[in-house]
């Protein structure tokens, strides 16, 4: 059998890969570590080290640019990959609303398509802070 196939089904067994990878599928951005620290609330190491799994297991990919490290979805060829992203995808949205939210607040603090604000800034407290006042 071929160890992809295998890779691939054990990254999305953790629940934080699977909530890390709803995201990339429904975002359909690059993101970076930083920014997915604050949608995920949790720290630089297991946040790392879930992105890289998932990439090793072929359903991100990754790209340096400066100083940041971008995760996206990677285009998948074998249809396996396929229907798993198609899985994910059709996964109900109301079990990663919070996340989402969090999600479309940090990707809106970019300027030009960029991040530019590390993690856990004062910036992106005070708009999730906003955000919660406004509901």
């Amino acid at each position: 059998m071929d160890d992809r196939y295998i890779d691939a089904l054990k990254a999305l067994s953790d629940p934080n890969r699977l909530r890390l990878f709803w995201l990339l599928v429904h975002v359909d951005q690059r993101v970076t570590v930083a920014e997915a620290m604050d949608v995920t609330q949790d720290t630089q190491y297991n946040v790392s080290r879930n992105l890289k799994m998932l990439f090793k297991a072929g359903l991100l990919t990754q790209e340096k640019q400066g100083k940041w490290v971008l995760y996206t979805l990677a285009d998948q060829k074998l249809a396996h990959c396929k229907l798993l992203v198609d899985s994910v995808r059709e996964l109900p949205k109301e079990l990663f609303e919070e996340e989402l939210q969090r999600c479309l607040i940090r990707l809106s603090m970019r300027v030009n398509g960029e991040c530019v604000i590390g993690a856990n800034s004062d910036e992106f407290n005070m708009a999730i802070q906003k955000s919660r006042q406004s509901i």
